[in-house]
């Protein structure tokens, strides 16, 4: 390393897994970006996206100064301009058509922004809006309701103690591609391995053989949309087997054996035939989960998105309370984070009012994304006439994408805090662009709260912004204090968020916190002068501390969770009229790319397989064979509400009945600017998706288990 490179201990903020990363700079280029190998997190494991960084801060095509739409394209304008506008637009609309003509938007990427996290709440209450949404209704929704009602707040989600367990069953999800998720692991592969080599398992049910299940002990097919049949043949196997052990959990949820009543109905003989594995197989996982010292069930994206998400997340919850792994070392814990803003933040409200077109309950003051589309264009009172888009692409990310995009075009205005012109961010009239992740300091305030051991770091901004660049926090706060005071409202309190800063508020969570580091208290400064981070241990047993509802006890809520049973049967088990649609989608995706955040990268998007693009239609080979398709022929997929036409992949490592497509892609649209090449553009998935059809108990999207059929194209 020359003298003039320095090195600097930060964060990957592209996942979930908070690995740390040792950035080489000279002067403001990035010379490299490597593992921190004493980072007592990660421990110097890096997965391919974290190079990508690098590309985000040198990419051309970024922008970096606030553009304006105009008669004659895109113009650069000051931040004081593009604010004042920006404000004046929003109250105007506001004062014309009431506050809930005013739509917010908010993408996944905030929650890996501490300033987003902690200061865009100012700006999203300055707006004064009911019509607001976020990725969660297309993700997690399920999970937080789960955990809102059995544990009293939306974030309190119990995670795998993978480190300690014997047994590690996976239901939809692919913690190789995703690095976890609602699980921060750093090298999870690792980490599966070990739970082999100390003699236990990792089983995976899935729909598709994943990276992770080509390296569990055991895969078992499921049909698309059957899981939660699945559970409740699992749950009804616990009682008649009788190995229902609940132990401790009992005193703290007394009605948990009633369990019992509600899935008497659902032997595994019944629910096997429908959902592609055999009575065996179910008592087989069961007895043996129940059987071993530790055990952990985890459902993740594959299991939430899908018509009875919500319940099939409830359902796994209670699989692992009955068999008494939660709340004990290997089995389903919660965290204990150094920073913890869970008492600090909203539990989560539900249905304290409903969207205005389809009567759909809000979560959290947020409605479900699926009806966005419609309240922009229904008109009547409460129509959305503008919408803040916050580091989200909706057009590529929710339901029926094809038909969000022609309603955007239809807003009286758009503002977008991105910097890049997407497929959604095009409709935007003005475009406020925050700096990267390496031009801000970095705290991990959401994820520490899923991480599967304890640990804390700070991460000062590798670079300082260039002139004239803010960050998101900043833009968020300036446009909350011009709306106030265009209101005539008191803008005192914005002096005190100024001097504080983000990282004032997490240094007061850190002085408060009960952990303590060579006898000293946590705080930014003890951080900086531990630049890789401190290790505060594994994760401990915390019930009944960890529950947030008054009386310290676990609310089942039977009435809410088991009354979408009558849905269940007849769904599975009512004569159904035919459908034409013969095949059912799933998505996919790819360790290299987050959603549609990293597709701009030459270097996540190359390295194809067999020659194709990685935006492909897999099949199974029967399924290729009876449709007469050839490897790498183009199809046409076609659902209820569009078509896409893309090449096949034909894999036996699908099922029969199933096509996979990832989702995050279709980077076709004219006017978005992506440096991805037009062969690795590919389709948007979410122009099949239906969003008319939701998970009815949470109003989730229904990404999983859709029909189609096909055709050559």
């Amino acid at each position: 390393m020359s003298s003039s490179q320095q090195k600097h201990f930060s964060t990957c903020t592209l996942c979930e897994a908070m690995c740390g990363i040792e950035v080489t700079t000279e002067e403001r280029q990035i010379v490299s970006i490597v593992g921190d190998k004493k980072n007592p997190f990660s421990e110097g494991h890096v997965c391919p996206k974290a190079m990508a960084l690098k590309d985000l801060y040198d990419d051309p095509e970024r922008i970096k100064l606030p553009l304006e739409k105009t008669a004659t394209g895109w113009q650069t304008i000051s931040w004081d301009e593009a604010f004042d506008k920006v404000a004046k637009k929003l109250v105007d609309i506001q004062q014309q058509c009431g506050d809930n003509a005013i739509g917010l938007y908010l993408g996944n990427p905030n929650a890996h922004n501490m300033g987003s996290i902690l200061f865009g709440p100012y700006f999203y209450r300055a707006l004064k809006t009911h019509n607001r949404y976020s990725a969660t209704s297309v993700d997690q929704l399920p999970h937080h309701i789960v955990s809102r009602q059995l544990f009293g707040h939306q974030s309190q989600i119990p995670i795998p103690d993978i480190d300690h367990t014997q047994y590690f069953l996976i239901i939809g999800g692919n913690p190789l591609a995703s690095n976890g998720s609602i699980m921060t692991v750093p090298h999870v592969k690792r980490r599966l391995k070990a739970i082999q080599a100390r003699e236990g398992k990792v089983v995976v049910i899935d729909p598709k053989k994943s990276e992770t299940a080509d390296i569990s002990s055991e895969h078992y097919f499921i049909k698309p949309g059957t899981d939660v049949l699945l559970l409740l043949a699992m749950l009804n196997t616990v009682f008649a087997e009788g190995l229902a052990k609940p132990g401790k959990l009992s005193e703290m949820a007394s009605e948990l054996m009633n369990v019992e009543a509600f899935v008497k109905d659902y032997p595994s003989a019944r629910v096997a035939p429908l959902i592609g594995m055999s009575e065996q197989q179910i008592t087989h996982i069961v007895t043996e989960f129940c059987a071993a010292s530790s055990a952990v069930c985890y459902g993740r994206m594959g299991a939430s998105v899908q018509a009875f998400g919500t319940l099939t997340q409830y359902l796994i919850m209670l699989f692992n309370m009955l068999s008494g792994n939660l709340d004990k070392p290997g089995g389903m814990m919660f965290t204990q984070p150094a920073a913890d803003t869970l008492p600090h933040s909203g539990r989560g409200s539900i249905a304290q009012y409903h969207s205005r077109v389809r009567k759909l309950p809000a979560f959290a003051g947020e409605y479900p994304v699926s009806t966005l589309a419609e309240e922009i264009t229904t008109e009547g009172v409460g129509q959305i006439r503008a919408m803040v888009i916050g580091a989200g692409n909706p057009v590529l990310t929710t339901p029926n994408g094809q038909q969000l995009d022609d309603a955007f075009a239809g807003l009286d205005f758009m503002v977008a805090v991105d910097f890049y012109l997407t497929e959604t961010s095009r409709h935007a009239d003005i475009i406020l662009p925050p700096v990267t992740a390496l031009e801000r300091d970095h705290y991990d305030v959401v994820f520490h709260n899923f991480a599967v051991r304890n640990s804390t770091k700070y991460s000062p901004a590798v670079f300082s912004p260039e002139k004239d660049s803010l960050t998101d926090w900043q833009i968020y706060l300036s446009l909350a204090q011009r709306i106030d005071a265009l209101r005539g409202l008191p803008t005192d309190k914005y002096q005190d968020l100024w001097a504080k800063e983000p990282k004032g508020v997490v240094n007061d969570l850190l002085k408060t916190s009960e952990y303590r580091h060579e006898g000293q208290r946590l705080s930014i400064d003890l951080l900086l002068q531990n630049p890789h981070g401190i290790d505060l241990g594994p994760l401990r047993s915390n019930l009944p501390d960890a529950i947030f509802h008054s009386d310290k006890k676990i609310d089942l809520r039977f009435d809410y969770f088991m009354a979408d049973l009558p849905r269940v049967d007849q769904q599975f088990f009512s004569e159904k009229a035919k459908t034409k649609y013969n095949l059912l989608l799933i998505g996919r995706r790819h360790l290299k790319t987050n959603n549609s955040w990293l597709h701009n990268s030459p270097r996540m998007v190359k390295g194809t397989n067999k020659g194709l693009s990685r935006c492909t239609a897999q099949l199974h080979p029967e399924d290729a064979q009876y449709h007469q398709l050839s490897e790498g022929q183009m199809i046409t997929v076609r659902s209820r509400v569009g078509e896409i036409s893309l090449p096949v992949e034909i894999t036996d490592k699908i099922m029969p009945g199933v096509i996979s497509i990832p989702h995050g892609w279709g980077h076709n649209k004219a006017g978005s600017k992506w440096s991805v090449a037009q062969e690795h553009a590919g389709v948007n998935v979410n122009e099949l998706t239906d969003e008319m059809v939701l998970d009815e108990l949470s109003g989730n999207a229904v990404l999983n288990g859709v029909p189609v059929c096909i055709s050559a194209a």
